[in-house]
Order: structure tokens, then C-alpha cells, then sequence
């Protein structure tokens, strides 16, 4: 499988919206399975209800929710009042975005479970989307016990009552989460969004200071902080915000496109027009913050309620498709992903992690096809080729890589500090098509832009011991790439290795003897240790450890030199040159 990459431009939200720590207020139970294959599930025609009812188990391990839900379906037609089938059945049509069908069920869940907080929830958002809030408050309060009962409650109560326009009584909703400190960002936050829908322009003003104060790194408190101030003539104040947070965190397509309204003196719409809107995007902060917090199945269930009360999204989109890719689910990211449209600022971004995801599934062919139509597309962005080159040099197609890196830095109106890795990538694969010259003045380049950079310190210092070249700033980098990552096993092993070709070999030996603890599967860094070893006259444990090393599926290359070493030791009393060195990038 080819390494996972990405380009240095932060676009997806993820999950730093509203708040932290909320697992540790949250304490939800999720339903987490292990993987397995879902092909298994159509073989052998499992209709029997215990046949079904174990399909939609090995299914749901799998988190192939839409067929885990059609078994339990089945199963639960064959036995209606089982109540494990009926929660399942009812979680998994969640899962898949089914809200329909979820509703219809959530019916029969709380005949069973008075207090089912997620099926009370459900039918609290049907009735909300119907207009009737008492009816869903009345669900809500019902679901209202513990910390996630509690915070959802509160949030969609608060909704609806601003959805009635009574914003007072929907900021004294809000007050019920006054008593625990990790959601007063939720608190404030949305008490900002109510008050400014309300048109109460003081309190909102006063709550988007709190919010901004508290949560000045959170992209959806930046956007929605920003977005009040440029509809109230304060546009100075809400570039600067912007700005900042562009510094801060590097630059993100959503903020980019709010600073295109600056030049062409356009007035934003609300960020949250009106209660529908506003509640989506109270279950968005949710379903980031249990994303944060690995709460991997929720998240998706939270996800899909945003997008059935919001399905135009894009953002709770990219989310639900990043959750996916998380839980290595890159064929449902890639299907997730379509759903971004070509008009929005996040439209490239989904186009290139479809792009990676379908390299994660070894279907390269399809991942170049996808990047290359954004190429064309996207004829002034440089992160289409810089993926593009990624993805190839991950291929070890390392000589059209450096032509992809190379178009991407045409592409540049600017090199900046944060484009080191343009040329960091590049000189990886001059280095391995063996054009030395070429590779070393990109790492240098690359450290010009960042100085202490630890990879490039580590890459360009390695190599320089390998050609004997430059031997006291090469150990000096070294050291302080160590100094720098101290737990990064391949960079130990880069200064083990320099003290060996030294032949510090004592040296060697106990460097190289901890980057083996921090990387113990590494077939050459297992290899450099078996070499030390053997130079300090440890010859069976030297043995021992290139049997570790063939044992972990080296390069073919790598294979054969180590089966020389099984054979005769090392020939000469020396290590032979090692150009195939761990990938350090």
C-alpha cells in the first residue's frame, strides 16, 4: 500500500469546532466493532433469522452499516420484540442516513426504553422539522439525562424556542448547561447564533466576544464571529479575525472565500438563517467534538442527523466523509465525497481526499484520472499536483514525481516558509533516481525555508554519512533532529547509523538499539542494529536480529543483502553501503 499523504494547506474543519474535552463530559457508550470482510456477507444466501441476524453482525463489524441494517431488518421482521435487534436495526439506519426508516422505529425503541436518549432525539427532530416544538421538546426533556442527554437536549430545546422566536426563552434553555464548564463554549457559542437570529444585536455582539475570546482557534467561531461583524459595518475588525486565523492555523478555502467578499464589497448572508439551520449546526459541533474524541459510531449517527436537517452542507459533509476516512472506510468516504458540489470552497478538497482515498483502495488509475481533472479545473492552485506527486512517489515512481513537484512549485506566486515540503518531497526522489546533485540543493532549500526542520535535518544528514560527505555538520543536524524528535525511531536510527559509519560502533550500538524500541518493525533499522552488533563482537545476537529483519518483508533488494549477512556475516568485517534507507519522509 502506498503511504498516505497530504498537502500542507489545511482545508477540512475536522473536528476543532466548538469545544474540548467533551468526551470527558459526554462518557457515551459506542458501538465499536472490529473490522472483517463484508463480502462474506452474500455467500452461502443466510435469509434464516439467525442467519440474518449474524450477517448484520459480521456486517456491522465491518461498519458496512447499510447491509448490516438490510439483515437486521430481516432478523427483526422474524423476531419484532427482540429489543437487542430492535436498537441495532434502529442505530444502523442512522448510521446509514436513513432517517425514515429510523424514525418509524424509534417509535417501537421507546415502547421498550422510555428514556432512549438518541430515539427520543429522533423523534424530537421530526417533530421540530414539522414545526410542532412543544411535541419536540417534550421528546427532548424525556431524552435528557446524562452529560450527552443533557447537552443535546439543551442545544435543540434552546432551538426550538427560537424557532417559536421567543429568543429569551431559548438563552434560559441554555442556562441548563451553566454547571458544567466543558459546555459553556456551547453555551456561549449558541446563545451568540440565537441572539443574532433574534435580532438582539447587544446580547449577540456580547456572546460572539465570549466565544471568540474562549474559542479564537475553532474555524465555526471565527466564521460565525466574522460573518456578524461584516453584516454590521464592522468590516476592518472582521478582516482582522480572519487574518489571524489565517496566521494561525494556515489557510482554509472557507476563509479564503469570506476575504474574496472584502474585494468585491459583497455582504454576507447569516451564517445560521434561521432555527432549522441553527439546530444542524448544533448536532455539526457534536458530531466533531465525538469525532475528536474517537466516539467513531456516534459521530456518523450525529453527522447524518445534521445533514437530514441541512443537507446542503458541505462542511458536515467533509466531516462525515473524514470520520469514514478514519475508520479506514475509504470506499464510503469516496462515495460521501461526491456529495460536496462543484460551487463550493470545499469542492477541490473533496476531489483530492477522493483522490487519496482511492489510493488507499489500490485504485491508482482512478486517483490519477480524479487529479488530473482537477488539474485542468484548477489551472492556478499547485495542491492538485502536489498530491498528485505524492501519490507517485508513494508508488516509488520517484522521476515523474519530481515533474509533478516541479509543475506545482510553477504554480506558486510565492514560495513561503510552509511550502518547505514542495521541496523536501522533491529532493526525496532526485535522491532515490540517484541525481544527488539536484536532491541536495532542494533539502538545502527546504531548510532555508525552515532551518530546524527535523526531517530535513534528518534526510539530508543521513545521506551526507553515506557519502562520507560533510561528516561534522551531517552528525551535528543529526543530533539536533534528534534533539527535536527524540521518539522518532527512524531519525534515532539515522545518528546509530552515522556513529557506525564512523565506526563509533559502541555508539551505534546503543542508538540504534532505541530506535529499534521505537520502531520495532522496521526490517533496515533492525538490520543497522544487527550490523553494530556484529562489529562489537555480538555475533549470535547480530544473527538474531537479521532474522528479525528478513522476517518483516523487506524490499526484495533489502532481502537479498540480508540473507548474505544470515549466510556469511558481514563480508570484510564491514557493513556493506546502504542506499536503501528507511523512509524517513
Amino acid at each position: 500500500m502506498a503511504e498516505r499523504t497530504t498537502f500542507d494547506v489545511s482545508i477540512v474543519a475536522r473536528r476543532r469546532l466548538v469545544g474540548a474535552g467533551l468526551a470527558m463530559a459526554v462518557g457515551m457508550a459506542s458501538v465499536l466493532w472490529a473490522p472483517a470482510p463484508a463480502e462474506a456477507l452474500f455467500e452461502g444466501g443466510l435469509f434464516s433469522p439467525s442467519g440474518n441476524y449474524l450477517a448484520g453482525r459480521l456486517a456491522g463489524r465491518n461498519r458496512d452499516n447499510a447491509t448490516a441494517a438490510e439483515f437486521y431488518s430481516r432478523a427483526l421482521r422474524s423476531d419484532p420484540n427482540n429489543p437487542v435487534i430492535l436498537e441495532r436495526t434502529f442505530l444502523l439506519e442512522l448510521s446509514s442516513g436513513r432517517l425514515g426508516a429510523a424514525e418509524k422505529l424509534a417509535h417501537r425503541v421507546i415502547r421498550q426504553d422510555n428514556r432512549n436518549r438518541l430515539a427520543r432525539v429522533v423523534l424530537g427532530l421530526k417533530e421540530f422539522k414539522e414545526k410542532r416544538f412543544g411535541k419536540a421538546r417534550e421528546h427532548w426533556q424525556a431524552g435528557a439525562h446524562g452529560s450527552i442527554g443533557l447537552l443535546t437536549g439543551s442545544l435543540l430545546t434552546a432551538w426550538s424556542h427560537a424557532g417559536e422566536g421567543d429568543t429569551a426563552k431559548a438563552l434560559e434553555a441554555l442556562e441548563q448547561l451553566s454547571g458544567t464548564e466543558a459546555f459553556g463554549i456551547y453555551r456561549i457559542f449558541h446563545g451568540a447564533l440565537i441572539a443574532d437570529l433574534g435580532e438582539d444585536q447587544a446580547k449577540a455582539k456580547e456572546l460572539y466576544e465570549k466565544a471568540y475570546a474562549t474559542a479564537g482557534s475553532s474555524l465555526r467561531v471565527v466564521q460565525a464571529y466574522g460573518n456578524y461583524l461584516q453584516r454590521n459595518g464592522e468590516q476592518e475588525k472582521a478582516r482582522e479575525i480572519y487574518n489571524t486565523y489565517t496566521t494561525a492555523s494556515s489557510q482554509h478555502p472557507l476563509i479564503d472565500e469570506v476575504l474574496k467578499q472584502f474585494e468585491n464589497d459583497q455582504q454576507p448572508a447569516p451564517l445560521v438563517p434561521d432555527a432549522q439551520k441553527g439546530a444542524a449546526e448544533a448536532l455539526f459541533g457534536l458530531a466533531s467534538a465525538l469525532a475528536e474524541e474517537s466516539g467513531v459510531d456516534f459521530a456518523i449517527i450525529f453527522s447524518q442527523m445534521t445533514l437530514d436537517l441541512k443537507p446542503e452542507f458541505p462542511i458536515a459533509v467533509t466531516l462525515l466523509a473524514d470520520i469514514y476516512e478514519d475508520a479506514k472506510l475509504y470506499t464510503e468516504a469516496v462515495e460521501i465525497y461526491k456529495r460536496v458540489p462543484k460551487d463550493s470552497p470545499l469542492h477541490m478538497n473533496s476531489e483530492i481526499r477522493t483522490a487519496l482515498n482511492l489510493n488507499d483502495l489500490d485504485r491508482l488509475e482512478e486517483a490519477k484520472e480524479t487529479l488530473n481533472r482537477l488539474i485542468e479545473a484548477e489551472p492556478e492552485r499547485y495542491q492538485p499536483l502536489f498530491t498528485m506527486a505524492n501519490i507517485l512517489r508513494g508508488h516509488s515512481l520517484f522521476v515523474d514525481a519530481s515533474g509533478y513537484y516541479s509543475k506545482a512549485l510553477d504554480r506558486l506566486p510565492e514560495v513561503t516558509a510552509r511550502h518547505w515540503t514542495v521541496f523536501y518531497f522533491r529532493g526525496i526522489c532526485y535522491e532515490r533516481a540517484k541525481d544527488w546533485h539536484k536532491a541536495e540543493a532542494d533539502f538545502l532549500r527546504a531548510l532555508k525555508l525552515r532551518p530546524d526542520q527535523p526531517l530535513v535535518l534528518n534526510y539530508l544528514g543521513y545521506s551526507w554519512v553515506e557519502k562520507r560527505h560533510n561528516l561534522t555538520e551531517a552528525i551535528r543536524m543529526i543530533r539536533k533532529a534528534v534533539e527535536l524528535r527524540p521518539n522518532d525511531g527512524y531519525i534515532v536510527d539515522s545518528l546509530g547509523w552515522a556513529h557506525f559509519q564512523l565506526k563509533e560502533f559502541d555508539l551505534a550500538v546503543t542508538q540504534l538499539e532505541r530506535a529499534v524500541e521505537l520502531r520495532p518493525e522496521d526490517p533496515v533499522i533492525n538490520e543497522h542494529l544487527g550490523d553494530a552488533y556484529w562489529q562489537v563482537g555480538r555475533e549470535t545476537e547480530a544473527k538474531f536480529q537479521w532474522s528479525h529483519a528478513r522476517d518483516f518483508k523487506p524490499e526484495p533488494e533489502v532481502l537479498e543483502r540480508i540473507m548474505l549477512k544470515l549466510e556469511h556475516g558481514l563480508l570484510d568485517d564491514k557493513a556493506e553501503t546502504q542506499t536503501d534507507q528507511p523512509d524517513k519522509s
